[in-house]
């Protein structure tokens, strides 16, 4: 009996069949296999074409060094000082990259700049920590750099005496990691940002730069630590370094461009003219001043207040100046005190507010007289505060306030 049932001792296989001594190709792996040629086709031409494009393998003007050109890298470049120091190097035609994680910087600060300098090889920004060590090697690898002023820096006295370690982290560890990349990439030149908190309180007025170091809060002690590792090294290196003592900054861009923008969290840390533009735009009931039976004319403590546009000139100054194996340290301040009532009362006056006082006890870490003898760098720079009216800083100040009630998230119309 013959059987018509066959078994199957291999499952059908997609090998090309044979009929006759031909062979015949599975339709569907000859679609696969022609895709793939496809594909790799396209991308050779592709590749091809960018080859032969003027800009396929054309360095980024960031990355060479350009004769006639200084590159400066700006650490913080979006904080409020940063940003200004910025702005005055990319007016001055300095070529600049700003490096900040934004943690206190504006974004805002850098879209300004960049409309401002829209041409290529003028300005770039990198968003990055600079507790990163293997991203911070990675932009000097990238990149090259003539110059760094280091600005980043956390900068809150009463912030540093609840949370000290995040101060010695920020600033001490973070410029050590900066100073390494410098060393490591043989950038010969840097401007350090520092403070006069170094100083602490010092039994005499003024203060020089040789009035002994002897910091009272964390945030003090931390600079003063990160002014000690850039010295040490500076003896076996011919680097150039210029470390500028400043006071209390105040201010904004004359032209309104840029302002002060503090993040919410942090007013109650901030600087006192930030505090009195709150309490006149009403955010804050009042202004509250701490500490009114310290050692000095009317109870309050004194400060010397030095405008922001000031400040970025010094620093310009400092870099045109900066010589190699050379250390220049620098106070920056008007070489006048004005107490905080003095510092209220131009304020009502700049903002036309009559602003609500509260009088509370003394911050921890604060100290009672602090103002500057700016006679070296008037000698050696050629450097003198120019902005020096209270109130006529404030109201600069002001009017960018007023026209950016959210910071530089609403622009409005600048009003006088």
């Amino acid at each position: 009996m013959l059987s018509f049932n066959r078994i199957r001792a291999q499952p059908r296989s997609n090998r090309s069949m044979s009929l006759g001594g031909m062979d015949y190709a599975d339709p569907k792996k000859n679609n696969f296999c022609g895709k793939i040629l496809m594909v790799s086709t396209l991308t050779a031409l592709c590749i091809l074409m960018l080859k032969h494009s003027p800009t396929f393998n054309t360095p980024s003007q960031f990355s060479s060094h350009d004769p006639g050109v200084t590159h400066v890298l700006v650490t913080g470049g979006a904080g409020y000082i940063g940003s200004h120091a910025a702005l005055r190097l990319l007016k001055d035609f300095y070529r600049v990259t700003i490096v900040d994680n934004l943690s206190r910087g504006n974004l805002g600060a850098i879209h300004v700049l960049q409309q401002l300098f829209p041409e290529p090889g003028r300005l770039q920004f990198i968003y990055a920590d600079l507790g990163d060590a293997k991203s911070v090697r990675k932009i000097f690898s990238e990149n090259a750099f003539d110059a760094v002023m280091h600005f980043a820096a956390v900068a809150y006295v009463g912030e540093s005496t609840m949370d000290p370690l995040k101060y010695y982290h920020n600033i001490t560890s973070n410029t050590l990691v900066v100073l390494e990349a410098m060393a490591a990439h043989e950038v010969k030149t840097l401007i350090y940002s520092s403070t006069c908190a170094t100083y602490g309180e010092p039994d005499q007025m003024p203060i020089t730069e040789e009035t002994p170091q002897v910091p009272i809060n964390p945030y003090g002690k931390a600079k003063k630590m990160a002014e000690d590792m850039i010295l040490d090294f500076h003896k076996n290196s011919d680097m150039a370094v210029m470390i500028l003592r400043y006071f209390n900054v105040i201010g904004s861009d004359p032209e309104g461009r840029l302002g002060e923008a503090p993040r919410p969290e942090l007013r109650e840390h901030g600087r006192i003219s930030g505090a009195c533009f709150d309490a006149a735009r009403r955010i804050i009931p009042g202004l509250k001043v701490r500490g009114t039976d310290y050692k000095t004319s009317d109870g309050t403590c004194i400060r010397d207040y030095i405008d922001v546009t000031d400040l970025v000139d010094a620093h310009v100054k400092a870099l045109e100046k900066a010589k190699p194996g050379h250390v220049g340290i620098y106070n920056v301040g008007t070489g006048k005190g004005s107490s905080v009532n003095e510092f209220v009362a131009a304020c009502k006056k700049a903002t036309g507010v009559p602003i609500k006082v509260e009088f509370l006890p003394r911050r921890p870490g604060d100290y009672a007289e602090v103002y500057s003898d700016p006679s070296k760098i008037k000698n050696e720079l050629n450097w003198t505060a120019r902005h020096t009216n209270l109130e006529e800083s404030l109201q600069v100040a002001w009017r960018w306030q007023k026209a950016h009630q959210n910071g530089y998230d609403t622009p409005l119309m600048m009003s006088a």
